[in-house]
């Protein structure tokens, strides 16, 4: 049984037949949120930024949202092997200790446990991170609008009942509620188009680098929205993959080949989209886009049938060391990926091993 599936939009697959795929031909990484299900591509990202991107030289535009944008950030480490193993393990063995007397933390508290890990991860490194002589990074984030502004608790949980409703109808009309704010390498133009939706840019400096990757992470209601963050707009923002769950972006200004490790085929454009399955199709705005995603039934037999998602929390409950076991195994078995996809590119990227997305 194959673990790897590659798929392809269908410029990106005339390249492959006429080219193959070569490191020099990567010029966009995209980065998704869905939280524990990053877990897998640690091996694909491994290979991908310690091996094989570095036998080129040209600029990469690295855009990531909620978990994404986590991985990505590591990328432009110095260690970036180890920087991902690091990332790996520190999410694996998460443990959120509950107060004497609590059934659940609060939002509050998640997020204080949450920006005290991304200050000790980075800590001394972000400067790293915004100076890598060839990744430029994009950190995608939510911004409230109007009664989604401020974070409160009627409001906010008004406020995206609104937006669920109106998204429902039109995508677009989410940005009455919402805008997207990327956080952005300073000097580095956008990959993508922003004609789809309500979209601001901003740089992304030592000031708000750790606040903007904790609001990029800051599910709504789990975590606190991060207010008024230096730099940008004020206002409230919340995890970028609410207005960008898969990053189904318009990337027909992007020069050479998106190449997307994902954990599903399908690129869905926003959080609330989950459940809308006609908006899971891919579009134009794919067309140069490479992704390479699990096999389906390779992943039934990781543990309990699926990918690690959060859902695990609920799952394991007190059960810390069983989740670190699943999750572990889930991690160890997906090595896999990085050796087929190494492999493909070795035995010259046939076309023939390649699905259309």
């Amino acid at each position: 049984m194959k673990a790897l599936r590659i798929y392809a939009g269908p410029a990106a697959r005339e390249h492959i037949a006429a080219h193959g795929l070569r490191p020099q031909d990567v010029r966009t990484v995209p980065g998704a949120a869905g939280g524990p299900k990053g877990l897998v591509l640690g091996p694909i990202d491994r290979f991908l930024f310690g091996d094989w991107l570095p036998r080129s030289t040209q600029a990469v535009d690295l855009v990531g949202a909620s978990i994404g944008a986590w991985r990505l950030a590591n990328a432009c480490l110095a260690d970036t092997k180890t920087a991902f193993e690091q990332f790996e393990q520190g999410y694996i063995h998460q443990h959120f200790e509950l107060p004497p007397g609590q059934k659940r933390l609060s939002a509050k508290q998640v997020s204080s446990q949450f920006g005290e890990g991304l200050r000790s991860f980075y800590g001394g490194r972000t400067a790293e991170v915004l100076g890598h002589a060839r990744y430029r990074l994009h950190v995608i984030t939510s911004r409230g609008r109007h009664i989604l502004g401020r974070e409160g608790r009627a409001r906010t949980p008004v406020g995206y009942l609104g937006a669920f409703l109106t998204n429902s109808v039109h995508r677009k009309s989410l940005g009455a509620w919402l805008e997207r704010v990327v956080f952005s390498t300073p000097g580095a133009a956008l990959p993508f188009g922003t004609h789809d939706f309500r979209t601001r840019q901003v740089n992304l400096v030592e000031a708000n680098f750790e606040l903007a990757l904790q609001a990029s992470c800051s599910i709504p209601f789990m975590l606190e929205a991060v207010h008024d963050i230096p730099g940008a707009p004020a206002g409230a923002y919340w995890d970028g993959g609410i207005t960008d769950y898969h990053l189904h972006l318009d990337y027909g200004k992007a020069e050479g080949i998106v190449l997307y490790p994902h954990f599903q085929q399908a690129v869905v454009p926003g959080w609330l989209d989950k459940g809308l399955k006609w908006r899971h199709k891919p579009t134009g705005f794919l067309d140069r886009m490479v992704v390479l995603a699990p096999d389906p039934e390779w992943v039934r037999t990781l543990p309990n049938g699926k990918l690690p998602d959060r859902n695990d929390f609920i799952r394991y409950g007190n059960d810390l060391r069983g989740r670190i076991n699943a999750w572990s195994t889930a991690a160890q078995e997906s090595r896999r990926l990085a050796d087929e996809f190494a492999q493909w590119l070795d035995q010259g990227c046939g076309v023939q091993d390649v699905r259309p997305l």
